[in-house]
């Protein structure tokens, strides 16, 4: 579908679901005629922004870029909120009906209809300034202990710290990820991994706001796999600039770590979708394993859960991933499983262990309500089994 053709598809659908909100919720609000107005003014301003959100690259101002960016996402946010309370209140009063119509209960519609459209507008906004807040502070440490089989003594208490889907871009500069790098830096890892999606634009555009990764400090250093976005914001330039920076990027390879003595194998593949992007990055856990040492702890490095069956086919212990965001904010979370066979923490595939990281920052709407971003610090502890 050509471009114009796209975005004029997206602005209709788009304008047509905000026409939804407005004519299920506005006429049924004890407002005077001027909020009411107000509201539909909000809608329109809203429809003419979601599709803009996905055209500020193009604008040659940062300033602006940045400005239109930040204002697009944040009423995407409250957009997203509001049709999905939409749809819960049309099924709540459809149901009621039903109900009143069989005589097991009687409804004053009129009330119903009114405090439920308050209800709606009530809940979106707590979520969207809610979600706000908690996107912007400094994402929490969570510590989680793998139990690894045959973990030599020497790598017992082996501490990883685990960030993912930072999304350097738009909103999130470099302040932000200085106080990341500070917090996990910290923890004082002997490993620090990095499970993609790191940013949202061009290494042209945003060199300076990723400056801080070369901080980042940790005894056998820190590495880094490709998400989606290194992809959509040009993959192999961004590859070369943290290479820059200090940071060992992995691709479909893995290093021998020695520590104390004992050997650690860490490997990392591309992107599940990196394939479609370039021939020779597709991604591939057996090339990242080929040539290993057996019966060592292997890890790998995996942006997207959904490599985990691959994974344990390869033979490796233990993978750290990212993508899901948890969902990000509610109810989103709940539809990451039609793509992800885990949406966050720590799951078991048969001998393989998996971690999916919530995200420390957050893509698009500035919005985290219910799935707070994280830091992970990871301890390979020795299994019990």
């Amino acid at each position: 579908m050509p471009p114009l053709r796209f975005l004029l598809t997206v602005t209709t659908l788009v304008g047509l679901l905000h026409y939804y909100i407005g004519s299920r919720l506005i006429n049924h609000l004890p407002w005077a005629e001027w909020a009411q107005w107000t509201g539909w003014v909000f809608l329109i301003i809203s429809a003419l922004l979601q599709p803009t959100a996905f055209l500020t690259r193009g604008f040659r101002s940062a300033f602006l870029r940045d400005a239109m960016s930040w204002i697009a996402m944040t009423v995407m946010g409250v957009f997203s909120s509001l049709l999905v309370f939409t749809l819960l209140r049309d099924i709540f009063l459809l149901l009621t009906a039903g109900l009143d119509a069989l005589h097991v209960l009687q409804a004053d519609f009129a009330a119903l209809e009114k405090d439920s459209a308050l209800f709606v507008i009530s809940a979106a906004l707590l979520i969207s300034i809610s979600g706000f807040f908690n996107a912007r502070r400094l994402a929490s440490v969570v510590k989680v202990k793998v139990p690894m089989r045959n973990l030599p003594a020497s790598l017992h208490g082996f501490r990883i710290v685990q960030i993912s889907d930072i999304h350097v871009g738009p909103t999130i500069k470099h302040g932000y990820l200085s106080r990341i790098v500070n917090r996990v830096n910290s923890l004082e890892a002997d490993l620090i991994a990095i499970t993609g999606d790191l940013v949202d634009g061009r290494v042209s555009d945003l060199s300076a706001h990723t400056q801080p990764l070369a901080g980042l400090n940790a005894r056998h250093g820190s590495f880094f796999v490709t998400g989606n976005h290194e992809y959509y914001s040009g993959a192999l330039d961004w590859i070369q600039e943290l290479k820059r920076l200090d940071i060992n990027v992995l691709l479909n390879e893995h290093v021998q770590l020695s520590h104390d003595g004992a050997t650690l194998v860490l490997a990392g593949i591309t992107d599940y979708t990196a394939g479609s992007f370039y021939a020779d990055h597709d991604s591939d856990p057996h090339a990242a394993i080929a040539g290993a040492p057996e019966h060592v702890p292997k890890i790998l490095l995996a942006h997207q859960p959904r490599s985990a069956q691959a994974a344990k086919e390869a033979g490796f212990d233990l993978q750290l991933s990212g993508h899901t965001h948890g969902g990000q904010f509610w109810p989103w979370k709940y539809f990451v499983p039609l793509q992800q066979p885990y949406v966050a923490g720590l799951h078991r595939l048969k001998d393989l262990w998996v971690y999916v990281n919530r995200g420390t920052g957050y893509w698009g709407p500035p919005n985290r309500f219910g799935s707070p971003s994280e830091i992970t610090c990871l301890t390979l502890v020795p299994a019990n089994d």
